[in-house]
């Protein structure tokens, strides 16, 4: 019997989405270690050494084992270079529900690359996770992110009062989700 992966490697028109390895932990330290990709992670203090890598590196391997994953989107060509993350954390295998996740570093925000991986980490969690409901969550100051978001068709469900706490105080975020009777919707209509 073949067993299909939950969490295979992804190919889009300009990157490669392959699971966090130990070759990326100069890029996980550099990418998590800017206050400006880290503006609005109120879940996560910002790195201060590689180890932090390292130890998030570790946590995110063997991902068909523990059920979530984070894909290091690279951009195809010579150079190969790491460009951000994405991935899937708290699935609830019951219920086919997951959150998915997603940073980007700040020198390729506005050219497509985060809507192009998504689409495919979409693709990916409704196909191989067989999910039903993917939840994102999101700050009320995100502007950007809340576009994508909407872009992909997921809908804002309303406010997650209180959702982190971080450095002392409470951060609320939007609370978005996407069927897959949505997401099929969303697909047929971006091809008509």
């Amino acid at each position: 019997m073949v067993k299909y992966k939950k969490f295979p490697n992804l190919e889009t028109d300009r990157l490669i989405l392959r699971n966090v390895n130990n070759e990326d932990i100069d890029f996980i330290y550099r990418l998590f270690n800017d206050e400006r990709v880290c503006k609005f992670l109120y879940d996560e203090e910002l790195f201060i050494s590689r180890n932090d890598a390292i130890e998030f590196i570790e946590w995110n391997k063997n991902p068909e084992e523990k059920g979530y994953n984070r894909w290091v989107l690279v951009k195809k060509g010579a150079m190969s270079e790491q460009i951000g993350t994405c991935g899937y954390d708290n699935w609830d295998r019951m219920n086919n529900i997951a959150e998915i996740g997603y940073d980007l570093w700040h020198e390729y925000w506005g050219q497509g690359y985060m809507k192009e991986a998504l689409i495919s980490a979409i693709e990916s969690g409704f196909n191989h996770m067989k999910l039903n409901r993917i939840n994102a969550y999101v700050a009320l100051d995100n502007v950007n992110s809340i576009k994508l978001l909407e872009k992909l068709g997921f809908v804002n469900e309303g406010v997650y009062r209180d959702k982190h706490l971080f450095k002392g105080e409470y951060y609320d975020h939007y609370s978005f989700s996407l069927l897959k009777r949505d997401w099929n919707q969303f697909k047929k209509g971006t091809n008509e």
